[in-house]
């Protein structure tokens, strides 16, 4: 049976926020209501000493996206500050070129107080322009993954992360290991869907927030995207908590059961 908890706080504005960050890096005390209850199972891994985390926004029917692509913007507020808060509170954020060059994010806490994490953009053919938001140079780490026979003509500052691929995909669980070799050991997969759901079916997510909204798209692009099976039985059962955030819902999966531990890479040089 899945764990599903009831959670009804409203967690938009709140003013006990501003400690939470260094509160969840620093201390072992249980953080303040109701930050403990939704992010203290992302302290700490139980797979091995990574903490790895997916986050997608989804409408009541499953789409990210309308069929044309349109996606700004799904969640409200409250779904937005989540992620923010989710940023704040990890090493590293990482996304697909895809939504780089679609969406060109700039991967930054401004929602909320807290430290902008490292930026991380998955680039196996060297896509990524020059002058994508993400790689504005604010003193925060960027890095960019690819393979070890693309080279990428970067901004001075932006490092350079070349792994070892197959067929021109880079598996996830290479990608972990790479950038905890580089002291990034909690990590945000933030998008799109085809990167997270990379990492569902790699089983490298300790946790996977969904943020459900109160629309019906209809048609459009689906937020999870894995490999088809045929009996019910067969389909993963996280366990899962339901947290409210004003008239949107956060699902918390425990994908942790399926995850496979994760060894340290070598840096490339």
């Amino acid at each position: 049976m899945t764990d599903f908890e009831d959670h009804t706080w409203d967690v938009q504005d709140s003013d006990i926020w501003a400690d939470t960050p260094r509160a969840f890096r620093t201390s072992n005390e249980p953080l303040a209501t109701p930050w403990e209850a939704i992010f203290g199972p992302l302290r700490n891994g139980t797979s091995d000493n990574l903490v790895i985390v997916g986050q997608i926004g989804q409408s009541l029917d499953g789409k990210i996206a309308t069929a044309s692509g349109d996606s700004h913007y799904i969640n409200a507020s409250a779904g937005l500050t989540h992620l923010h808060r989710l940023r704040a509170l990890v090493d590293a954020v990482v996304i697909g070129v895809g939504t780089a060059i679609s969406d060109d994010p700039q991967l930054t806490v401004r929602r909320v107080s807290g430290p902008n994490p490292v930026r991380v953009v998955i680039d196996p053919r060297g896509r990524l322009p020059r002058d994508a938001k993400l790689l504005t140079d604010d003193r925060t780490r960027r890095l960019i993954v690819t393979t070890t026979s693309v080279k990428i003509d970067m901004p001075e500052g932006v490092e350079i992360v070349a792994i070892e691929a197959a067929d021109g995909k880079i598996a996830p669980a290479a990608i972990v290991a790479a950038l905890a070799s580089r002291g990034l050991h909690r990590m945000l997969i933030e998008g799109g869907a085809k990167t997270v759901s990379g990492f569902i079916e790699a089983r490298c997510l300790d946790h996977l927030h969904v943020i459900v909204a109160p629309i019906i798209l209809g048609s459009g692009r689906s937020g999870i995207d894995l490999p088809i099976i045929h009996r019910v039985r067969d389909a993963l059962r996280p366990s899962v908590r339901s947290f409210r955030l004003n008239d949107e819902i956060l699902f918390d999966c425990d994908l942790s059961a399926y995850r496979d531990p994760i060894g340290i890479a070598k840096k490339s040089m």
